[in-house]
């Protein structure tokens, strides 16, 4: 109550009971503790839905395949899983480091933007369908995470609209009001755009939103940009590719000025072979042309 009172200015007194305040939530019918109740501030709420936990993995490759470099399964309360779940994935991705322009110090970022990761697992836990027995599952894979729950889209809503403007229609409307108190939603339909928000503003692609398997998936794609460190490229190369990487393309002129005690002829073979190992692809005619990540 009190961080409700405090993050949404919920009018209420933060020192009444739990009873009064359950029930000031619409959380209690007939004297007795409803579904959302136990699911987002329930002790162990697994003792009555064994269905409401989570399920998190990340796998060597690109397939959902044993054996598993770290695995998981979380239990205890909505919030609780959330949090255990964002956890969980930001120890199992990496920090890579980034040049921005005007600074001269290079800056440290997740391969996946945190707030995207979070978006898409508390939507998961708030919109599933708990009367399915699956689980929540996020799966960590070389080139993606992928985030599913059990249950569809509600009507009139498809994947597409998620990518636009949208009416937020909640499957479980008493467990996303708990969550939007304590900040964990807004209930504005925002939280898809936010997720396409923060991945193409950290490099990364849009993200893709779609029902398969009777539920609904968000999947993170992960930079294609790619990570100096996991390449063989000599010196005038990862020049090339921090170029790139400031300035989304570079032409054969600007590569001629990083390297400007080189000859043309080893320039070129340099830019072929990054075209060779799918790093970058040439685009343009004669003078217009640049070469930018594929």
């Amino acid at each position: 109550m009190r961080k409700a009172k405090t993050e949404r200015n919920l009018d209420i007194n933060s020192e009444i009971s739990v009873k009064e305040a359950l029930e000031r939530l619409n959380l209690t019918k007939n004297g007795k503790l409803t579904n959302a109740a136990i699911l987002v501030f329930g002790k162990e709420p697994q003792k009555f839905f064994l269905q409401g936990e989570m399920r998190c993995a990340k796998f060597k490759g690109t397939k959902a395949a044993k054996p598993f470099i770290d695995m998981k399964v979380i239990q205890g309360s909505s919030y609780e899983q959330i949090d255990a779940a964002e956890k969980f994935v930001l120890n199992n991705i990496r920090k890579a480091a980034w040049t921005v322009s005007g600074q001269v110090e290079r800056e440290e970022r997740w391969e996946y933007p945190p707030d995207a990761i979070r978006e898409g697992i508390t939507n998961a836990v708030a919109h599933r369908d708990y009367s399915s027995t699956a689980n929540v599952h996020v799966s960590i894979f070389d080139d993606r995470i992928e985030v599913w729950n059990p249950g569809t889209l509600p009507e009139p809503l498809t994947p597409e609209d998620l990518k636009k403007e949208h009416k937020s229609i909640p499957i479980n409307p008493l467990i996303a009001h708990a969550l939007f108190l304590i900040k964990y939603i807004e209930r504005w339909g925002t939280g898809t755009n936010d997720i396409i928000r923060n991945c193409v503003d950290s490099g990364l692609p849009e993200p893709v939103f779609k029902e398969e398997a009777g539920g609904f998936a968000v999947v993170l794609r992960k930079s294609k940009i790619p990570e100096l460190s996991e390449l063989e490229l000599n010196e005038r190369q990862k020049k090339a590719i921090e170029y790139i990487k400031e300035h989304d393309r570079i032409t054969n002129r600007e590569y001629q000025i990083l390297c400007p005690f080189v000859t043309k002829e080893t320039l070129r073979k340099d830019l072929n072979d990054l075209i060779t190992k799918e790093i970058i692809v040439k685009r343009g005619v004669k003078r217009g042309v640049f070469y930018e990540f594929i």
